[in-house]
C-alpha cells in the first residue's frame, strides 16, 4: 500500500464511516507528497509546528496557480468581488480583521455576549426535544438527530448572533452548501474549487448586502451591527470585508457544530456507560470533558487544506516542503497520534492533559470555539437527560459527502419517549 493511495482512500467516500485506520497508516510517514502535488502532514508535533510557522500561509494569493483568481477577489468594489475573509489572510492583515471581529464577539470588549445567549440556547434545545414526541411513527418514536435537532439548533443560534432572520434559512442554506462543496478536495482541481468558492461566497455577500440595505441604517445588538458601527481605535472594516467575514461566520457558525453534536451523540450511543454518567448528572464538569474528548476523538473538521501554502521552503520531519506548495494538515490524524496521546483510539472523557487539534491552533485557532463548546455541552446534556432508552437505527449511519467536514448526514435514533424537563 503506497502513501499516496492511503490519502486517496481517506478521501474516498467508502471510508467515511471510519477513516482512522487509514490515518494510522498515513502517520507512518509524517509528511507525504500526494497525487495532486500537495503535501499532507499527519503527526501531532509536526502539525503544531506548522500551525505556528509564519512560513505556512493561509493567503491563497501566494499560490501561483491561484494568483489570477485571487486578484479578482482582492478588490473591494462590492459583493461580486469580495476580499478574502480573515481566515484567508496572514498577519498583520489577519490580526486586524480578527481584532475587529472579536470586539463584537467576546472578551475583553463583549465578555458577556456568549454567556448571555446560554439561556436562549437551552430554550431552543428544550423546544426541539419537546417536539420529538410529535414524531411518533406507527407506535415507535424515531428522530433524526441531524435534521430534527443538530442542524436547526446552531443555525438558530448563529442567526441570532449575526442578526440574520431565521426564516431566511432556506435561502442561505443552498449558498452555504455550495461553499462547503467547494472546499471538498474530491470535487475538482484547486483553481476550479477556488472559483466555485468565490462565487458561493459572493452570493452570500450579496445576501448580506441586501439584508443590511433593508435595515435602512437601523442597528441592533448583533454582531453585524457592531461591525457596521466600527467603534474602537482601528479603522473599521470596509463594506466588502464586512460581507466576506459575515458570509464566513454564517457558514462556519453552524456547519461544524452540526457535525460536533451529531458525532457526539453517535459516540455516546456507542459508549452507553458515558451516556449513563452524563444522564445521571453527578459530575458537573463531565459535559465539558466529553466535548473536549469528542474534539480529539471524532472531530468535525478532519483536516485543513483550503489555502494553506508555503511562502518559503520548510524542512519538517526529514522532508523539505518547497516554497509555493499547497499543504494539508490532517488534524484528525494528529489528535490520534500515539507518539503524543496514550491509547489514542479509546474514547475517554477522563483523559488527563487532553491537548487536541479539534479547533486547529496558532493565529487561526477556531474563532467560534467559545460558542461551539457551550452549544455542544448543552445539546448533549439535554439529549442524555431527556431521551428514554435511545438506540441507533443503523451503525454506521450514512455520512455526509465531505471528507474534511465529516459527520453523519442522518442519525436515526429510536426512543421510548421524552422525559419532561423540570420547570
Amino acid at each position: 500500500m503506497t502513501q499516496t493511495s492511503i490519502w486517496q482512500q481517506i478521501l474516498d467516500y467508502s471510508h467515511r464511516a471510519d477513516p482512522y485506520p487509514l490515518y494510522a497508516e498515513l502517520r507512518k510517514t509524517p509528511v507525504v507528497r500526494v497525487e495532486d502535488g500537495s503535501y499532507v502532514v499527519s503527526t501531532y508535533r509536526e502539525i503544531v509546528a506548522l500551525l505556528h510557522d509564519p512560513r505556512l500561509s493561509s493567503d491563497m494569493r501566494n499560490l501561483p496557480e491561484l494568483a489570477a483568481d485571487a486578484s479578482a477577489q482582492g478588490s473591494d468594489e462590492g459583493p461580486a468581488t469580495l476580499p478574502p475573509s480573515f481566515i484567508q489572510t496572514d498577519a498583520p492583515e489577519h490580526d486586524r480583521l480578527r481584532r475587529l471581529l472579536t470586539r463584537n464577539f467576546g472578551p475583553p470588549h463583549r465578555p458577556g455576549r456568549i454567556d448571555s445567549m446560554i439561556p436562549h440556547m437551552l430554550e431552543i434545545v428544550t423546544s426541539e426535544i419537546d417536539d420529538f414526541v410529535a414524531k411518533d411513527r406507527s407506535g415507535t418514536t424515531w428522530v433524526d438527530i441531524v435534521d430534527d435537532f443538530a442542524y436547526p439548533f446552531p443555525v438558530t443560534v448563529i442567526c441570532q448572533l449575526l442578526g440574520v432572520p431565521r426564516e431566511d434559512e432556506s435561502r442561505f442554506q443552498a449558498m452555504s452548501d455550495a461553499v462547503i462543496q467547494a472546499n471538498d478536495p474530491t470535487t475538482g482541481g484547486l483553481s476550479e474549487r477556488q472559483r466555485r468558492r468565490a462565487k458561493a461566497t459572493a452570493d452570500l455577500g450579496q445576501y448580506f448586502a441586501e439584508l443590511l440595505d433593508a435595515r435602512h441604517g437601523q442597528r441592533g445588538d448583533d454582531l453585524l451591527s457592531g461591525l457596521l458601527g466600527g467603534d474602537g481605535d482601528e479603522a473599521p472594516m470596509s463594506p466588502g470585508e464586512i460581507l466576506s467575514n459575515a458570509a464566513l461566520l454564517l457558514v462556519a457558525g453552524h456547519e461544524t457544530t452540526v457535525n460536533l453534536i451529531t458525532n457526539g451523540m453517535l459516540t455516546l450511543l456507542r459508549h452507553p456507560e458515558v451516556l449513563d454518567r452524563l444522564r445521571h448528572g453527578d459530575e458537573p464538569d463531565l459535559a465539558a470533558r466529553v466535548v473536549e474528548e469528542l474534539l480529539r476523538y471524532e472531530p468535525p473538521v478532519q483536516f485543513l487544506s483550503t489555502n494553506r501554502n508555503t511562502v518559503d521552503d520548510i524542512e519538517i520531519a526529514g522532508t523539505t516542503i518547497p516554497k509555493g506548495s499547497p499543504v494539508t494538515l490532517a488534524l484528525a490524524a494528529g489528535s490520534r497520534d500515539p507518539d503524543f496521546v496514550p491509547d489514542p483510539d479509546r474514547f475517554d472523557p477522563d483523559r488527563e492533559h487532553n491537548e487536541h487539534l479539534g479547533f486547529g491552533g496558532g493565529i487561526h485557532y477556531c474563532f467560534g470555539a467559545p460558542l461551539a463548546r457551550p452549544e455542544t455541552q448543552i445539546a448533549l446534556t439535554e439529549l442524555a437527560h431527556r431521551l428514554k432508552n435511545p438506540r441507533l437505527a443503523a451503525d454506521p449511519p450514512p455520512y455526509r459527502a465531505s471528507p474534511s467536514l465529516r459527520g453523519p448526514r442522518h442519525l436515526l435514533v429510536e426512543i421510548d419517549g421524552v422525559t419532561p424537563r423540570p420547570p
